[in-house]
């Protein structure tokens, strides 16, 4: 949407944003409910059912596409996100493997 910050680059991901946003269980379970699809899966926002105001839904989504844990697809009357799986592993090997068996 107009008016947001980009998401990082692959060089621009900080391991101390993306810990904090992993800090969350709902933004935890939503990165965990991405790890258990094939890679590449495109999901609505929606779609966690996570138990959230709407506004609070939108937070949680900013924060994981600031720290670069997702990118945001805007589809004008919706918004999809995807994990940045293959970023991820590349620049942080391992986390991702973490945050699926839950450890994190």
């Amino acid at each position: 949407m107009a008016g947001e910050a980009p998401e990082p680059t692959m060089d621009e991901l900080d391991l101390g944003r993306i810990f904090a946003a992993l800090a969350d269980p709902s933004r935890r379970k939503v990165v965990s409910d991405l790890l258990n699809e094939p890679v590449g899966t495109v999901r609505t926002c929606w779609s966690f059912e996570l138990p959230v105001a709407k506004s609070t839904l939108s937070h949680h989504f900013k924060v994981l596409r600031e720290s670069g844990l997702v990118s945001s697809i805007d589809l004008g009357n919706r918004r999809e996100v995807v994990l940045r799986k293959e970023e991820l592993d590349q620049r942080f090997p391992g986390l991702l493997a973490l945050v699926k068996d839950d450890r994190v």
